[in-house]
């Protein structure tokens, strides 16, 4: 196989397409690049497009489970909380930074990581 040039998308499989794009585009505020009705959404995710599949478009078959920096992780697990997420773990300091796991509206596992708090 050749070598990828990079990670073009992470594949995010939902169930109700609205409701993922109010999540990903006005809760979490990442940039909507394209809508392709209730089949597909692309996001700017800084530097790798966050794509939201449904129906058909699913071609995951798996779990996925993108990760996200952000300057607070306990603030941006109570802002996902406020827009429909659930919390998995909270946010834990680790070894070398703060993680935190929510599982967004679909059910997806999102991970948030940033400085130690």
């Amino acid at each position: 196989m050749q070598t990828p040039e990079k990670i073009g998308n992470i594949i995010v499989a939902v169930v109700d397409m609205d409701a993922a794009v109010t999540f990903y585009g006005t809760t979490m505020g990442l940039e909507l690049k394209f809508r392709d009705g209730d089949r597909f959404a692309a996001f700017n995710g800084g530097g790798v497009t966050l794509a939201l599949v449904s129906g058909e478009e699913d071609v995951t078959g798996g779990v996925t489970a993108p990760s996200f920096k952000v300057a607070d992780v306990a603030g941006a697990v109570a802002d996902l909380v406020a827009g429909g997420a659930t919390v998995v773990l909270g946010a834990t300091d680790g070894p070398h930074e703060t993680r935190a796991v929510v599982r967004d509206p679909s059910g997806n596992t999102l991970v948030l990581y940033g400085p130690k708090a």
